[in-house]
C-alpha cells in the first residue's frame, strides 16, 4: 500500500490527470484504496476501474463512494461494472446473469443514494430498498460504467458519465464504442460522455517491440479468455492484448497515443509493462515509461 500511495503522489506532482485503481480479486479493496489515494494527494482525480457491482449492495457502495468523495474533496470518480463470470461465478459463487438488467436495477438505487440526503425508496426486479440517507455529496460524483457491448454502452450513455474500457483498440473505439455511447447520451440529453481506454504501454527501443508484445501477451493474456472481451475484439483489428499495446520509441508511442485520441478516447489509463532481466532493469524500464507519459501529457492534453 505504501508503494501505491507513493505512485499516486508521483502522478499528482507530475501533472497527470487521473489515477485509475482496479479491483483485483486477490488484492486490496478498491474503495479503501481510493480513500488512501485521495488522502495522499491534493490535485489529481481518483477513479475506480472498476468496482464489480454484484458483491456490494448499491446502498453500501453509495456510502463508500460518498465517504471517498469527502476524503478526495470532490476529486473522486466511481467506475463500476458487472465484471466477468470467472470472477463473480467461479470465484465468488454468485449468480452471473442478465448483466444489463443487473446494472440498470443497480443504478436505480445508486443514483438517488448519490444525490444527497433523503429517503432512497426503490422497488424493481432486483431490489426493494427503503433506506434513509444523511450524507451530503460535496459535489456530484461522476459514475462511469465498464461497457463493452451495445446494450451496456447504451445504458452508459443514457445514465452515466462515460465508459471504462479494456482491450479496445482504435478501430473498436471509433466504430463501435464512441458512436453507440454518444448517440445514447445525446438521446438522453446528457453531455458528451467520457471514454476511458485502459491500454498497456512500454517505452522501449524499436528493436524491443516484439519482446514487449510477447511479455504483454504472457502477463495479461487471461483477459482474452472472457467472452465479454472476445465479443468486443470482433469490432476491431486486435486479436490479443499485445495488439493493443502502445510501445516503441518516444515518437512511435506518441503517434499511437494520438491515434487513440483521434478515435475518441478522452482518458487513457496506462498500464505499464516493463522490460528487462532482473528487478533493477524492470524498475528502470517502468520509470522510463512513466517519465515519458508525464512529459507527453501536456502536448496530448493541448491537442485534445
Amino acid at each position: 500500500m505504501e508503494k501505491l500511495k507513493a505512485d499516486a503522489r508521483w502522478a499528482d506532482e507530475a501533472g497527470l490527470d487521473t489515477i485509475w485503481t482496479p479491483q483485483i480479486p486477490d488484492e486490496f479493496d478498491v474503495m479503501a484504496a481510493a480513500v488512501l489515494l485521495g488522502a495522499a494527494t491534493s490535485r489529481i482525480e481518483v477513479g475506480t476501474s472498476v468496482v464489480p457491482i454484484q458483491p456490494r449492495h448499491p446502498v453500501v457502495l453509495a456510502q463508500q463512494a460518498l465517504s471517498a468523495q469527502a476524503v478526495c474533496e470532490g476529486r473522486f470518480t466511481l467506475g463500476i461494472g458487472v465484471s466477468h463470470h470467472w470472477i463473480i461465478k467461479d470465484m465468488m459463487g454468485l449468480p452471473y446473469e442478465r448483466q444489463a438488467t443487473a446494472m440498470r436495477c443497480y443504478l436505480d438505487v445508486l443514483e438517488p443514494a448519490l444525490a444527497g440526503p433523503g429517503l432512497v425508496e426503490v422497488q424493481n426486479d432486483l431490489f426493494a430498498v427503503r433506506q434513509p440517507f444523511d450524507i451530503t455529496d460535496i459535489t456530484p460524483t461522476p459514475v462511469m460504467i465498464a461497457a463493452l457491448g451495445p446494450v451496456m454502452l447504451q445504458l452508459a450513455g443514457e445514465r452515466a458519465d462515460g465508459t471504462v474500457l479494456w482491450l479496445a483498440d482504435e478501430r473498436t473505439i471509433a466504430s463501435h464504442v464512441v458512436p453507440t455511447i454518444t448517440k445514447a447520451a445525446e438521446g438522453a440529453g446528457r453531455t458528451a460522455p467520457r471514454v476511458m481506454a485502459g491500454v498497456p504501454v512500454c517505452l522501449c527501443g524499436d528493436d524491443q517491440i516484439d519482446a514487449a508484445v510477447e511479455r504483454t501477451n504472457r502477463t495479461l493474456s487471461e483477459v482474452v479468455d472472457s467472452p465479454n472481451y472476445a465479443r468486443l475484439m470482433e469490432h476491431g483489428d486486435a486479436r490479443n492484448i499485445g495488439d493493443v499495446l502502445i510501445c516503441g520509441s518516444e515518437s512511435t508511442m506518441e503517434k499511437r497515443l494520438r491515434s487513440f485520441a483521434d478515435a475518441g478516447v478522452t482518458d487513457l489509463n496506462a498500464r505499464i509493462v516493463p522490460l528487462g532481466e532482473g528487478r533493477d532493469a524492470i524498475k528502470a524500464s517502468a520509470e522510463r515509461t512513466r517519465e515519458f507519459l508525464a512529459a507527453v501529457t501536456p502536448a496530448l492534453r493541448a491537442a485534445g
